[in-house]
């Protein structure tokens, strides 16, 4: 289950529970629930197991947000639309960087 917010929650039916870091006041627009949850269910489609998927997705999702702000685009006018293509950039950044050895 995930519970959007500030702090958003996670948890599992075993009981673990994660508190997310990430995100700010620019997820409180539309739609951003809507990306946060395409997000999951991508990985989900990638055989993430549940409760890691949701972690991820919902990290991923902060972390684009926070991104965008910090290049100053939001918090405020911050729109869904913006979020999918930064969640792209970091990744590729974090995944497919140039300067990252291979191992």
């Amino acid at each position: 289950a995930v519970l959007k917010g500030s702090g958003t929650v996670i948890a599992a039916p075993d009981g673990r529970v994660a508190v997310n870091p990430t995100g700010n006041a620019g997820l409180a627009s539309g739609g951003t629930g809507d990306v946060l949850g395409g997000l999951i269910g991508a990985l989900l489609a990638q055989h993430l197991p549940p409760f890691e998927a949701a972690l991820a997705g919902v990290y991923l999702h902060g972390l684009a947000a926070d991104t965008l702000v910090a290049q100053g685009d939001g918090p405020a006018g911050l729109t869904a639309g913006e979020l999918a293509p930064m969640v792209r950039r970091l990744l590729n950044r974090r995944f497919y960087s140039r300067n990252r050895t291979a191992t």
